[in-house]
């Protein structure tokens, strides 16, 4: 059901990053592949340095449905990702932790959601303890998806 384009609407997490360049936010758009009835494929794209940036991971199931973990480089690169909610036809709020640190993000199936999917992320970004002050809501104008559609004209 969550196979498809979807694209990042908002993002609360309190990385110092994101807090750093939070005014440098472009469009970002995420397809969802699932394999083998059980795994995700994700491809993202985004722009950085006004360069088009492709990146492929591979979540994997856990026991539990919704419940999906993604290894990185080394032993200590794991991040548990858990579906919060979900109506695959326009939304899906996803968890990311990676030991003590969450991240709550916010996916759409266009670049604008319904104030009503804006006040459920609201709502799964506060009961993690995150803020509004560690919540980034990204342009839905611009981005690479923009620049990829004039040069496939």
């Amino acid at each position: 059901q969550l196979s498809g384009k979807w694209f990042l609407v908002g993002m609360a997490s309190r990385c110092s990053y994101l807090a750093e360049h939070s005014h440098q936010l472009e469009g970002t758009m995420m397809t969802m592949t699932i394999l083998d009835g059980q795994s995700l494929a994700t491809s993202t794209f985004r722009k950085l340095d006004r360069m088009c940036w492709e990146i492929r991971q591979h979540y994997l199931p856990t026991q539990a449905p919704g419940r999906f973990l993604l290894k990185g480089e080394g032993n200590c690169s794991k991040v548990d990702v858990v579906v919060g909610e979900a109506d695959p036809n326009s939304f899906v709020i996803l968890y990311y932790q990676k030991g003590r640190n969450i991240s709550v993000k916010l996916y759409g199936r266009t670049s604008l959601v319904s104030d009503a999917v804006v006040d459920k992320f609201e709502q799964h970004v506060r009961a993690v303890g995150l803020s509004e002050d560690v919540t980034y809501y990204f342009p839905t104008y611009g981005g690479w998806h923009m620049v990829l559609r004039e040069t496939r004209v």
